[in-house]
């Protein structure tokens, strides 16, 4: 009669290996979620903050003024003169190079404007512009038979922040994009702001570095240190200040 076969007892031994790849293949297939979620997140990658996704930076552009010369004048206006000298004055605050005039070509004020250009680098010229500072060069418009202008233009250091009115994404609720509960900022949060600033800072180098302070006012702070001195208020003097008042109260 033939002997029963025993149940084969597993081997402990030989247990704690195939745990220890059950628990790594667990850990990969976790962590290979997250970083699928992850990269299928397009807001990843767009900075919360609105100075970092709208940045303003700061590059080099031309100023220009455009001067409108009549086909029979050959001269500027009194109105020309005062903006060519404004310019002039601009260009050596701000001008990182010198000028550039760009005359129009097979126009029908072609002759004119050619004679009034003595009378534009005369300005400049006694602006503070040296002679060897403006460039002269033709120019052909795009409609030839219409009067063009004459051009004056020079390279500064400008600010620019954009382009806005980006919508990427449906900013809605919407259970199918699961970006909106994510609760990040929309794409186009703050550009206008951006925007804005960088067009109305008088020097964009001040967005980067301030500026040097200025000598302080020796006549001023000679008077209030005098007065302070002699135990003396120190601030304005106003002999009508309740000229205006309406109450009593609070008195």
């Amino acid at each position: 009669m033939a002997e029963r076969s025993r149940p084969r007892i597993p081997d402990p031994g030989r247990r704690i290996p195939l745990l220890r790849v059950a628990a790594a293949l667990v850990l990969a297939t976790t962590l290979g979620g997250c970083l699928g979620t992850r990269d299928r997140d397009p807001t990843a990658s767009v900075p919360v903050d609105y100075r970092l996704r709208h940045p303003i930076t700061i590059q080099e552009g031309d100023q220009t003024l455009e001067l409108f010369i009549g086909s029979n004048r050959g001269s500027l206006t009194p109105t020309q003169r005062a903006q060519v000298v404004s310019f002039a004055q601009t260009w050596k605050r701000e001008a990182t190079g010198g000028i550039v005039i760009e005359l129009p070509a097979g126009t029908p004020n072609e002759r004119a404007a050619a004679d009034a250009l003595p009378e534009v680098q005369s300005i400049l010229q006694a602006g503070g512009l040296p002679p060897n500072g403006i460039h002269v060069q033709p120019y052909h418009p795009d409609s030839p038979r219409k009067i063009a202008t004459m051009r004056i233009r020079y390279p500064r250091m400008t600010a620019e922040a954009g382009p806005c009115g980006l919508w990427p994404d449906d900013i809605g609720p919407s259970y199918a994009n699961p970006d909106y509960m994510t609760n990040r900022p929309y794409f186009n949060l703050g550009c206008a702001t951006q925007r804005n600033l960088a067009a109305m800072v008088d020097d964009p180098q001040d967005l980067v570095q301030p500026r040097g302070e200025t000598p302080a006012m020796t006549s001023r702070r000679t008077v209030v240190l005098d007065k302070y001195r002699k135990g003396e208020a120190t601030g304005g003097i106003y002999p009508k200040e309740d000229k205006g008042k309406i109450s009593d109260v609070g008195k």
